[in-house]
């Protein structure tokens, strides 16, 4: 008896180790700005900062100084900054050739002016790159996420991390005639960090037309993070869920609807999107990675078929199947544009600034999966 009732311990145990561990969630507090170009606004307390570039307005060593003091002075366990077309001495290549036309007094050293980002031991730069953020202070919500942040942000005149794109009347594009920079975007991202927006999505200029990326809305399409913080546009400032459709078998990169937001921030209050199941309509996100491999089927592709971007049957050979395998969850995007500057040059009746955008998000746990595994991982326990 005592033989079999270790037997059926082990075997419980077996289940277990092989059995996904529950996910705990747990509201985490992010608060957003952007192009905030030598100001520093106040911030709201909360656990992650995101500043979506354009700290500054030529990217000098003084400027870039204050604004790098402004943010580590903010107490977030977390920070996490990109620059912006602004920021130009933080893009070398750019600053070597272009530098003289907007410092030609005082020449910058870009190396100098990237270490107070880099060497800062409180600021995570990200340069078109990602990183896992773990927050680990007992007094937080010791909740992890992934991030990818990038600069870049489409060629309109003479400024730093740009890229060419076509025309922004085309809607018909295919792949090749689109810039690739976003299928560096990895799809386990759970926040999306570029300072510029995706076309379509927070990006209405002053002069009334979309200004964002059209690859990025594609990319955002496969990965679906759960939040993309942005800037850039500063009129285009805002919030807005969008709803991917994942069974569009016939066009690619569908959407399924985009809800609106209305700023609360009147007078005192916080300029807050709730995207908690506490605030009552949370959002529709489970954050899962890529399928594993004993889950793909075995496909034969058709020669001369573009899937990317295509919903329906994860398995079919007429699916984006990278983007949908065991990823179905991934059903919503917030997009935000965060811009604190309200008006874009020349500030037409003035300067005006926006408040931080707090974006409340339920996210994983991290210390609860390691403690279900080492608890099943003993064979007495129970």
């Amino acid at each position: 008896m005592d033989s079999l009732a270790g037997t059926e311990a082990q075997q419980r145990s077996t289940r277990c180790r092989h059995r996904d561990p529950p996910t705990r969630t747990r509201r985490t507090r992010f608060v957003c700005v952007s192009d905030t170009h030598n100001t520093t606004v106040k911030l709201p307390k909360g656990d992650v900062l995101i500043h979506a570039g354009d700290l500054t307005n030529q990217g000098s060593y003084s400027e870039l100084s204050r604004a790098v003091a402004w943010l580590e002075k903010a107490p977030f366990e977390a920070k996490i900054v990109v620059a912006g077309n602004h920021d130009l001495t933080l893009d070398a290549p750019f600053y070597a050739v272009h530098g003289p036309h907007f410092h030609n007094q005082a020449r910058q050293s870009p190396s100098d002016c990237l270490a107070l980002l880099t060497s800062s031991p409180s600021i995570t730069y990200l340069n078109h790159a990602s990183t896992k953020i773990t927050l680990t202070s007992p007094s937080g919500p010791r909740t992890s996420f992934s991030v990818f942040g990038s600069p870049y942000s489409p060629r309109n005149g003479l400024w730093a991390f740009s890229y060419d794109t076509p025309p922004q009347s085309q809607t018909t594009l295919t792949a090749a005639d689109l810039p690739a920079l976003w299928d560096d975007i990895p799809l386990d991202a759970d926040v999306v960090v570029t300072h510029t927006p995706p076309r379509t999505h927070r990006d209405e200029s002053r002069l009334r037309r979309a200004a964002g990326c059209e690859a990025l809305r594609r990319a955002l399409w496969r990965v679906r993070p759960r939040l993309a913080v942005c800037g850039h546009v500063h009129e285009a400032r805002g919030a807005e869920r969008v709803a991917w459709d994942l069974g569009c078998a016939n066009t690619a990169f569908k959407e399924d609807g985009v809800a609106g937001w209305e700023d609360p921030g009147v007078g005192g209050k916080q300029s807050l999107v709730d995207l908690t199941a506490k605030g009552g309509r949370a959002l529709e996100n489970d954050g899962a990675v890529r399928g594993k491999v004993e889950d793909v089927s075995v496909k034969t592709e058709v020669v001369g078929l573009d899937v990317r971007g295509l919903g329906g049957d994860p398995a079919s050979v007429r699916a984006d199947s990278e983007a949908l395998m065991g990823r179905l969850g991934r059903r919503e995007t917030c997009v935000v544009n965060c811009a604190v500057m309200a008006k874009s040059w020349p500030h037409v009746g003035g300067k005006t600034v926006n408040k931080p955008i707090v974006v409340d998000l339920d996210l994983p746990v991290w210390e609860e999966e390691a403690l279900y595994v080492t608890t099943n991982d003993d064979p007495s326990a129970e």
